[in-house]
């Protein structure tokens, strides 16, 4: 049971390893959306991503005997560094199964944490299969990338940071995350209803990954019909874990397709001034697209990361 004392604990235990990161508002995009839009900026975190928090937190619970060996996981690209970063943080091996297709900003940020990256072909039973060759061979403690309760209390800390540095004095109406795996959609979605319990959270999905929506409303978890998006953070199944604190606390899940997302995204980029990754892009194209279910309401959107391939981003 994910208390609001475990969030608490949580949050004190990695405070000393994280940015508290900025609340931002923008008033051109407010006008655009028609709501009080607040920003929470992980894109300025360490590591360049929210997942700074759940691998720092996780990590940091280890007893010494795990510890020893080190730690492991799959990932994409943003939980990899997180992990790479806790472990450097802690002096400890790390080993990352990462699809080889992962963006190459984000496996050269985790090499150059110190981590060892093991490439696999893109698929979960790959990355799976690559995690458990790695703890056969090295006896390295699994921390899952969102299946894991120290992982989603680490996350909720972004909300509950949100929450406190609102800058508007208003209560927020909803809260919005991205949902892949669902650790952050999760720790989001426990934290509003500890400490805003009148506040909805929204979940956020790419139409090209679109499974957790289906699980959402099924109760099971399911596959997306196809993968196909630029969202590449966001391509995982939910387990079940994350899936029932999401059917218990998350009012609804909104999907968009990827023009939408790198609209959003410019967006972002041409009127904050902020770099972010087309992932974290999905809330605010919810935003945009769906207006009528937030027209003048105040809405806490995190923004996750801001971890861009460049080399793609600006190819001839």
């Amino acid at each position: 049971m994910l208390t609001l004392q475990t969030l608490r604990d949580a949050h004190d235990r990695i405070r000393p390893y994280i940015h508290r990161t900025p609340a931002l508002t923008c008033q051109t995009i407010d006008q655009m959306a028609g709501a009080r839009l607040v920003f929470k900026c992980e894109n300025f975190q360490k590591i360049g991503a929210f997942k700074a928090r759940g691998g720092m937190n996780a990590a940091l619970q280890l007893t010494e005997a795990e510890r020893a060996y080190g730690v492991t996981t799959h990932s994409s690209g943003n939980h990899a560094q997180a992990l790479a970063y806790a472990a450097r943080q802690l002096q400890i091996p790390a080993y990352i199964v990462m699809p080889r297709t992962a963006p190459q900003v984000k496996k050269n940020a985790v090499r150059g944490y110190g981590a060892t990256v093991i490439e696999c072909e893109p698929t979960l039973q790959a990355r799976e299969e690559g995690v458990r060759d790695v703890m056969l061979r090295t006896r390295a403690a699994l921390i899952h990338p969102f299946d894991d309760d120290r992982v989603i209390a680490g996350q909720s800390t972004a909300t509950i940071e949100l929450l406190a540095d609102n800058p508007t004095g208003l209560p927020f109406d909803a809260v919005l995350a991205p949902v892949g795996g669902g650790g952050l959609l999760s720790g989001t979605a426990l934290a509003v209803h500890y400490l805003a319990p009148n506040t909805r959270v929204v979940g956020c999905e790419p139409e090209g990954a679109a499974d957790a929506v289906l699980s959402f409303r099924s109760g099971r978890v399911e596959k997306a019909p196809y993968i196909d998006t630029i969202a590449d953070g966001l391509m995982t199944n939910l387990s079940e874990r994350t899936l029932a604190i999401i059917r218990q606390y998350v009012s609804d899940i909104r999907l968009v397709n990827d023009d939408e997302i790198r609209a959003a995204q410019r967006l972002v980029w041409e009127r904050m001034k902020l770099i972010i990754e087309p992932s974290c892009a999905v809330p605010l194209a919810v935003v945009l697209r769906y207006k009528a279910d937030f027209a003048d309401q105040t809405v806490g959107i995190i923004l996750t990361g801001g971890n861009v391939d460049l080399t793609k981003q600006f190819a001839s």
